[in-house]
């Protein structure tokens, strides 16, 4: 039994460990443009049932509540949460903001893959494409938007429109529309970094559309999607799991010194 309970609050540790790692991890990106924090979801493991409830003991009574010992825990799963970050006006021309649901849809100029993400920070590359990222290696906006060399101002609705100003004439002429994507199951996305999440089984094939048309959300040109998560919140996380984890810790210490006594006993 002393071994078992070694075994169980290594879990726990382990466990804690798990969550410290994600805890540090939302912390570390609360900055990042359009970061969606991460959650750790536990659940027990399976029991050592010395006596299952509802037998019939020597008097033929049925027993009222068994003998079931846990063997410890694990992490189930661990959840993108995607509420809405809060909204920072930059000024900034190519600072696209989505309010409401969405991803932007990006082609991976290595892979030729698309992608999705919040983030909004866009560049214009050296052929006048809108990119995430910049030059050459950017990942460019699916379906593609030029700007014209010669524009002077950009304009960009909340219905995705973008509008260019050439001179000498300064007319406004749009040069394409910017769409959006969800899923179903955005959680079932897999995060490959950059800000960047990839399509998987979990979360279904994209469903496509317009801004500010049919439950997608509209644009805002000059802001930016902040990250969504809460400090303090992240410090509560922090210390509780830290506590855990020295809770663990002694469990263990305490199992070690009793395994230690009963060996010493037989000897």
């Amino acid at each position: 039994m002393c071994l078992q309970t070694l075994y169980t609050s290594a879990t726990g540790m382990i466990g804690m460990e798990t969550k410290l790692n994600t805890v540090a991890h939302n912390l570390a990106n609360m900055e990042t443009t359009a970061f969606k924090k991460q959650r750790c979801n536990f659940e027990d493991l399976f029991y050592d049932h010395l006596k299952y409830p509802g037998l019939q003991d020597t008097s033929e009574a049925f027993t009222a509540t068994g003998i079931s010992i846990g063997v410890g825990t694990r992490v189930s799963s661990i959840q993108t949460q995607f509420r809405q970050g809060s909204h920072n006006e930059t000024g900034r021309e190519l600072d696209v903001l989505i309010a409401g649901d969405g991803f932007f849809r990006v082609r991976d100029p290595f892979t030729n893959d698309i992608l999705y993400t919040r983030a909004g920070n866009f560049s214009r590359a050296e052929d006048g494409r809108l990119v995430l990222g910049s030059g050459h290696t950017g990942r460019a906006l699916d379906p593609e938007i030029n700007i014209p060399e010669d524009t002077t101002t950009i304009q960009i609705h909340d219905s995705g429109e973008v509008f260019v100003v050439q001179p000498p004439e300064s007319i406004t002429t749009s040069v394409g529309r910017i769409g959006l994507a969800t899923f179903v199951n955005p959680e079932g996305l897999l995060r490959v970094g950059e800000n960047l999440f990839a399509e998987t089984d979990a979360s279904g094939p994209p469903i496509e559309g317009e801004p500010s048309e049919d439950g997608f959300g509209k644009l805002k040109q000059n802001a930016l999607e902040m990250s969504n998560v809460e400090p303090v919140t992240e410090l509560i996380d922090m210390i509780t799991s830290q506590r855990a984890f020295e809770l663990n810790s002694k469990v263990t210490q305490t199992g070690d010194e009793i395994l230690q006594t009963v060996i010493s006993i037989k000897r």
